[in-house]
């Protein structure tokens, strides 16, 4: 164990969110998501939401802060302007836990899955809500 580390996030994840440089991707994915056929790298935190899992990896995660949308969701399939109660919660983690809070940026379906096919590490949780889905891309730490 480690101190003021969320108990949550495995070794291997923590190695992944460690080795990650900056500009990197993070995608949180839920239950539903084809992770393991799309993934360079498929982490599971079975029995995590993915609202836990984002607030555990935003204590550790800096947000990129020269991209103005840092922080991507997945469009609702025929109703892009509907944003899911799953989102509405991803906005309130990072307001209130980034280090750069930002607004969150949305993705059609399938754009969504490339964008999650090149990121460093895909995050499977077992979220059961609909689109409960994030890609983060990593900043850096100032000096």
């Amino acid at each position: 164990m480690l101190r003021e580390i969320p108990s949550i996030l495995s070794p291997d994840l923590l190695h992944a969110l460690r080795a990650m440089g900056h500009g990197d991707e993070l995608a949180i994915v839920d239950a539903n998501f084809p992770a393991q056929s799309l993934a360079q790298r498929c982490l599971r935190l079975d029995g995590v939401s993915a609202t836990e899992a984002l607030s555990a990896i935003l204590t550790l995660l800096p947000l990129d802060s020269f991209d103005p949308m840092p922080a991507l969701t997945m469009e609702v399939v025929g109703d892009a302007a509907q944003i899911p109660p799953v989102v509405v919660e991803f906005q309130a983690i990072i307001d209130r836990v980034a280090d750069h809070p930002a607004r969150l940026g949305a993705l059609e379906r399938f754009a969504f899955y490339q964008r999650a096919r090149s990121a460093y590490a895909i995050v499977q949780t077992g979220e059961f809500r609909l689109y409960g889905n994030i890609i983060l891309k990593k900043g850096i730490i100032q000096p």
